[in-house]
């Protein structure tokens, strides 16, 4: 039986990989942050640790011997980097960093190969110099979350030089019902819910021109999977290649929840707008298309349909309760 190890299991991707997983037969181990309540994860071994100490996870590596390793934890959120670049470095770079150097070693151990993906970000190309990017755009981050992540990109390609099956999934902005609310994507369906039902008056966003490729998360879960198990190990970059503004995706979200006139509900506010934001990444998931047969299957409108309705059903469920 496949055994695999997933970090970041009380995230949306996390979730959505065990789950897929364990429907497969494979046998799901999970770090668990000691500190945080453990996450809902039927099926799923739990082990109660702190991704930043790399001798206990290394220690732990050693004694499942997975045979594949998926790392999706992060401190995710761009503007907390700004707030705490040293804390983003250590756990985004140098933790990742030290669970691939950990994957090397079980496979040396084992005599069998392990198989290692990293949950990239398209933030890591900055103000890219082209649109769309793809796996050849030069890496130049412009925010500590993106510097982080384009450490542990160029350390994926020093181990697949020591023999190790490792890949950088480079995942363009995806979206489920499952995203945390300090989302900007979820902060918008969550209020445009709200205001449908009377319980909120006024939505605060930042730079409504901000462009974004946004697909549906489990569909990226599965291009993570398929990259694992590829016979080559490659980096990928997974988006739809389609880019929308913040503003359209406002705009979606109210139409699904029946505000047609969103513009009298939002407005901009400063402390909202990040430094060095990225005006538009959109991504060209040619290779993944080709080479791993990956595709998106939800599109844009329906992806916000479908957080809007879960959240107008928490909504309506909140408003009943005694």
């Amino acid at each position: 039986m496949t055994l695999a190890f997933i970090t970041g299991i009380s995230g949306q991707d996390g979730s959505y990989l065990a789950e897929r997983l364990l429907a497969e037969g494979v046998e799901v181990h999970a770090l668990a942050h000691a500190l945080e309540p453990p996450p809902e994860a039927p099926g799923v071994e739990l082990h109660r640790g702190d991704l930043t100490d790399s001798d206990e996870v290394r220690a732990l590596l050693v004694d499942l011997a997975p045979d594949e390793v998926y790392n999706l934890a992060a401190l995710s959120s761009v503007a907390r980097s700004w707030e705490e670049p040293d804390l983003t470095a250590r756990v985004n770079g140098l933790a990742a960093a030290a669970l691939l150097d950990s994957a090397l070693l079980v496979q040396e151990k084992q005599g069998r190969p392990v198989r290692f993906v990293q949950a990239s970000s398209a933030e890591i190309f900055g103000e890219p110099d082209r649109s769309p990017q793809d796996e050849s755009t030069p890496v130049r981050p412009v925010n500590p979350y993106g510097a982080a992540k384009a450490f542990v990109h160029h350390m994926v390609d020093v181990y697949r030089h020591r023999e190790l099956h490792a890949v950088s999934a480079i995942l363009y902005n995806h979206e489920s019902p499952r995203r945390p609310d300090h989302f900007v994507t979820r902060k918008i369906t969550s209020t445009a819910a709200a205001i449908a039902q009377g319980r909120a008056d006024v939505l605060a966003l930042g730079n409504l021109d901000a462009r974004r490729d946004w697909g549906w998360a489990p569909d990226y879960v599965d291009a993570m999977v398929r990259a694992a198990r590829a016979d080559v190990p490659r980096d990928y970059v997974v988006a739809t290649g389609v880019g929308r503004s913040v503003r359209d995706f406002v705009a979606a979200a109210f139409a699904r929840a029946g505000l047609s006139d969103w513009e009298r509900y939002v407005v901009v506010d400063p402390e909202f707008v990040r430094p060095a934001d990225p005006t538009e990444l959109v991504g060209d998931a040619t290779l993944a298309r080709t080479a791993l047969g990956w595709s998106p299957t939800v599109g844009f409108d329906e992806i916000v349909g479908r957080m809007v309705d879960a959240d107008l059903r928490q909504e309506r469920s909140a408003s009943v309760r005694p």
